[in-house]
C-alpha cells in the first residue's frame, strides 16, 4: 500500500511526458507515411510487446465473453477511433493545434461522468469549465478554419477524437473487467492494429509506404513509448483515480506538445489561436479544480 502512491505519481509523469511528446511524433510520421497504415503497423508492432511484458508479469487471456466484448468495444473507440482521427488528422494540422483540440477529452470525461445511475452531478465551476473551454476550442478551430490551415474534415476528425477517447475511458471506468490492465492494453492494440492495417490496405495505402529514418523512429518511438509505455500507464490509472483525476493529463500534455512543436518543427500560433489556447486550458483547469473540490466532500463521489 505504501507504494501506491508513488506508482500513481510515476504513470501520471509517464503519460504527461511522453504523451506530450506523441504528438510531434505522430507529424513526423505521416509527412511519409501513410496515416491508417502508419497508424496500424504502429499497433501490430506494441501488441506483442505489451502482451509478452503482461504475461510474464503473470496475466493471462480473459475468460469471459462480456471481457472480449468489452475489450474491442474500448479498443474501436480509444485507439482505432480517437487515435486514428488524430493520426489522419496531423496530415494537415500542426502538432501543437492537434494537442490542444484533443485537451478537450477531459472537458468530455467530466460531462460523461454524469451518465447513468453511477453518475455525478455537474457543480456550477464544473460547468463553467465545460463552458470556458468549448469557447476556447470554438476559437482555435473558427481560426483555423477562417485561415484555411487545414480541410473543415481534418478540424471535425479531432473535435470527435477527444469525444470517443473520453467515453471510452468512463466506459472502461464503470465496467472494470476480470483481466490484468495490462492485458486488456495488450489485447485493444492487437484489435487496433488487424483493423488499421486492414483498413489502410484496403484504402491502397500501402503504395505510399515510402519510409525515411524520421519516421521509422517516429513509428518506434510511438509504439515503444506511446503505445506499451504510456497508454499501459494511462490504462492502470483509470482504474484508478477518478475521470477528472486522470483528466488533468489533457492540459500538460498540450504545454509539451506545444514546445515540441516550436523547437523541433518550428511550428507557431497566430494571436487569436493563442487566446483559444489560454481558454482552452483555463476550462480544463476549472473543471480540474472543481472535481477535487467535489471529491474533497464526503458523499460526493460515486463508486
Amino acid at each position: 500500500m505504501a507504494a501506491r502512491p508513488v506508482q500513481i505519481v510515476a504513470a501520471f509523469a509517464t503519460v504527461y511526458v511522453v504523451w506530450g511528446s506523441t504528438y510531434l511524433a505522430i507529424r513526423i510520421g505521416v509527412e511519409d507515411l501513410p496515416p491508417v497504415l502508419f497508424a496500424g503497423v504502429r499497433f501490430l508492432i506494441a501488441a506483442p510487446l505489451m502482451f509478452a511484458y503482461a504475461w510474464w508479469r503473470g496475466a493471462r487471456l480473459p475468460r469471459h465473453l462480456r471481457d472480449w466484448w468489452m475489450i474491442v468495444v474500448t479498443a474501436l473507440m480509444m485507439l482505432v477511433g480517437a487515435n486514428g482521427l488524430v493520426t489522419w488528422s496531423e496530415q494537415w494540422i500542426e502538432s501543437n493545434q492537434a494537442a490542444l483540440i484533443v485537451a478537450t477529452s477531459a472537458l468530455w470525461m467530466a460531462w460523461f461522468g454524469t451518465w447513468g445511475d453511477r453518475g455525478e452531478r455537474l457543480s456550477a465551476l464544473t460547468l463553467t469549465g465545460l463552458l470556458v473551454g468549448f469557447v476556447g476550442v470554438a476559437v482555435l478551430v473558427g481560426t483555423g478554419l477562417r485561415l484555411r490551415d487545414a480541410p473543415a474534415a481534418a478540424y471535425a476528425a479531432l473535435l470527435l477524437s477527444p469525444m470517443l477517447w473520453a467515453g471510452g475511458s468512463v466506459l472502461a471506468r464503470r465496467h472494470p473487467l476480470s483481466v490484468s490492465p495490462l492485458m486488456v492494453a495488450a489485447l485493444q492494440m492487437l484489435v487496433t492494429g488487424i483493423v488499421m492495417t486492414a483498413l489502410g490496405l484496403a484504402l491502397g495505402e500501402a503504395s505510399r509506404w515510402t519510409p525515411t529514418m524520421a519516421s521509422l523512429a517516429a513509428l518506434v518511438y510511438l509504439a515503444v513509448f506511446g503505445s506499451c509505455i504510456a497508454y499501459g500507464a494511462y490504462y492502470w490509472l483509470v482504474h484508478q483515480v477518478t475521470p477528472a483525476q486522470l483528466g488533468t493529463y489533457a492540459y500538460v500534455n498540450p504545454a509539451i506538445a506545444v514546445l515540441l512543436g516550436w523547437w523541433l518543427l518550428d511550428e507557431h500560433m497566430r494571436p487569436p489561436q493563442l487566446v483559444g489556447t489560454l481558454v482552452i486550458l483555463a476550462g480544463v483547469a476549472l473543471v480540474t479544480v472543481a472535481a477535487r473540490r467535489g471529491a474533497a466532500q464526503p458523499g460526493r463521489e460515486r463508486p
